[in-house]
């Protein structure tokens, strides 16, 4: 039976090949056979680890509600996949979550495909900024401890280049410097936060879909 990741998979061959090639057609009957109505355009697999916790914690399945989040592989891809997805390719309604800096390849790749603009949502700086601005170094600290990753993070804190730099802008490179580590801690600090701490973009994009 097909499933949203059969479809992800094939949509991710579908964007790095030709827009006739056997991968479109596939895709196009996975979306008719597991019900996509809807697909979520994320710059990366940490934007996903977020949007999947946040949805867990408020109890939807976004698979079983037709939504699929999809990471793009960066923010230049955009224009491909809203044309592979949105009203000129497979007819479905496009939603997104980007940085602030990535906007423009949003509204141009967006406009190119006709499709609204309104359904993607900004962070100021990037999504890990928004968490950890949400909960505060100090309660991101006892997450890294509670991961082991704490006597990494001593280490890094320490090293010439961050000297002088906010913690907060410490902490948001600590995690994009080994491989794994923003997807882990992307669906980790979702589940630490608070209901009134929810960034406004991240929480404005669950509550759209």
């Amino acid at each position: 039976m097909a499933d949203m990741g059969a479809f992800r998979d094939a949509v991710t061959s579908w964007a790095a090949g030709s827009p006739g090639g056997p991968a479109g057609a596939l895709a196009g009957e996975l979306a008719a056979r597991v019900g996509v109505r809807t697909a979520v355009l994320l710059e990366g697999p940490s934007d996903l680890a977020a949007v999947e916790a946040l949805a867990a914690r408020h109890g939807r399945d976004l698979s079983a509600e037709g939504i699929c989040a999809l990471p793009m592989g960066g923010a230049m891809s955009v224009g491909r996949y809203a044309g592979l997805l949105g009203p000129t390719g497979l007819g479905l309604r496009l939603a997104g979550l980007c940085d602030e800096r990535e906007q423009p390849f949003y509204d141009r790749g967006l406009e190119r495909a006709r499709a609204p603009r309104h359904g993607v949502f900004v962070c100021v700086s990037d999504l890990e900024d928004e968490l950890i601005r949400a909960l505060g170094v100090p309660r991101v600290e006892r997450i890294v401890q509670a991961e082991g990753d704490l006597q990494a993070w001593r280490i890094f804190e320490r090293q010439p280049a961050q000297q002088g730099r906010p913690p907060q802008q410490q902490m948001r490179r600590f995690l994009g410097t080994k491989r794994g580590r923003k997807i882990r801690y992307g669906r980790l600090l979702v589940e630490a936060l608070e209901p009134e701490q929810v960034p406004a973009p991240l929480d404005r994009l669950l509550a759209s879909l």
